[in-house]
């Protein structure tokens, strides 16, 4: 639990808003979090969905127009979204328009994903696809046609894509099975990234995945330190790792106190030391805190997750190859967190900067205060 001494610490800084204080207050004032994290070098930003509604709302489009420098989507770029049929017939709206707003504004786009290495978020189709006699030159052949048909209609507008998105099994350490790697096998890095490669010559491509700093994710981490070494020593372009960040109260042991969740600070740091030694850049992108299991009102809630999320970067940032921090959303309204995670008290969740009427909460102070302190790079 959060110690009495911490609050009042992160009461005087002001990372802690009285109940007033949050009612009356929306936007910050002052520097935005994209200007502060700029001066240490760092890009600050977030994920945007048309299909959530995010486009449509004036309250979330303030919210990143105020704060960020650099969007992802969130789900208009998958494969689910872009290639829904059999048919080689792409559907490119959802994406246009989100790339449509980033341009309005001035703001780079981040791609996700051009390939989601789990079957249940492939496109239906292809659970029961037959790739004939010939499986894998079929299987490659589509994923070349594929990643050749998104980059070429996305080209140079999009400077950094998430290529692969989680392709290790957390439990096993091995290779996740789904439709391509049940046929290609550990080729599937090879085919993607090549492709990629050969279609963005100038673009930054990543590997993404969702290992964090729990002890009960050391499995994780070091089969991804694995694959790292594997895409150095093949020469498979890969440019950098991407690390979601979505973290939680209950990952942090700020709850129960448990072995198992309770952060692994120096296994944290030691892995992003790896990471960066092998050559590889990093970024954080997906970054949310999960309170779904922090009891008390939302003072008490907000000072947890802000405590979490100012630890967390201190030691991430700590580690100049981390380049960007994007948020999987600015606000709690429209986090994916509060229908896949609800409490149990069916409160709603409260992981992102902004609150569900869209106003500052004590974890946007956090991260200003972890950009602030971060060393340039």
């Amino acid at each position: 639990m959060i110690s009495r001494r911490a609050m009042m610490a992160m009461t005087a800084a002001g990372m802690v808003a009285a109940p007033s204080v949050l009612r009356a207050q929306t936007l910050s004032t002052g520097p935005s979090l994209g200007e502060i994290a700029a001066t240490k070098g760092i890009r600050f930003g977030s994920a945007i969905g048309n299909k959530r509604g995010d486009l449509e709302s004036p309250e979330v489009k303030a919210i990143i127009l105020r704060e960020c420098k650099v969007l992802v989507a969130t789900n208009e770029m998958k494969m689910y979204t872009i290639r829904n049929q059999p048919e080689p017939i792409y559907d490119f709206v959802p994406g246009d328009k989100v790339l449509t707003f980033a341009d309005d504004h001035g703001l780079p786009l981040r791609g996700h994903t051009l390939m989601w290495a789990k079957d249940e978020f492939l496109p239906k189709w292809l659970l029961t696809h037959d790739f004939g006699p010939k499986p894998k030159v079929a299987a490659e052949a589509l994923l070349r046609e594929y990643i050749g048909t998104v980059a070429g209609h996305y080209g140079r507008r999009i400077t950094s894509w998430d290529v692969i998105n989680e392709a290790i099994d957390e439990k096993t350490g091995e290779v996740r099975a789904n439709v391509f790697t049940r046929i290609l096998g550990d080729d599937v890095f090879r085919i993607c990234f090549e492709a990629a490669r050969e279609h963005l010559p100038q673009c930054e491509l990543v590997y993404n995945d969702y290992m964090s700093w729990r002890p009960k994710d050391a499995l994780h981490r070091e089969a991804v330190l694995k694959r790292l070494r594997l895409f150095r020593d093949q020469k498979i372009p890969v440019d950098t790792l991407g690390i979601q960040g979505h973290i939680g109260t209950d990952q942090s042991g700020l709850q129960h106190g448990a072995d198992d969740t309770k952060p692994d600070y120096a296994a944290w740091t030691a892995f992003l030391n790896e990471v960066s030694g092998m050559g590889y850049d990093m970024l954080v992108t997906e970054f949310d805190v999960n309170d779904r299991l922090v009891v008390g009102d939302i003072a008490r809630r907000d000072a947890v997750v802000a405590e979490t999320a100012k630890t967390y970067f201190d030691l991430t940032l700590a580690n100049t190859r981390v380049k960007d921090v994007l948020c999987w959303g600015m606000d709690d309204k429209h986090s994916w967190l509060q229908s896949t995670t609800p409490r149990e008290d069916r409160l709603p969740l409260r992981p992102t900067p902004y609150d569900d009427q869209f106003r500052v909460k004590p974890l946007r102070e956090a991260l200003a205060a972890a950009f602030r302190a971060a060393p340039a790079r």
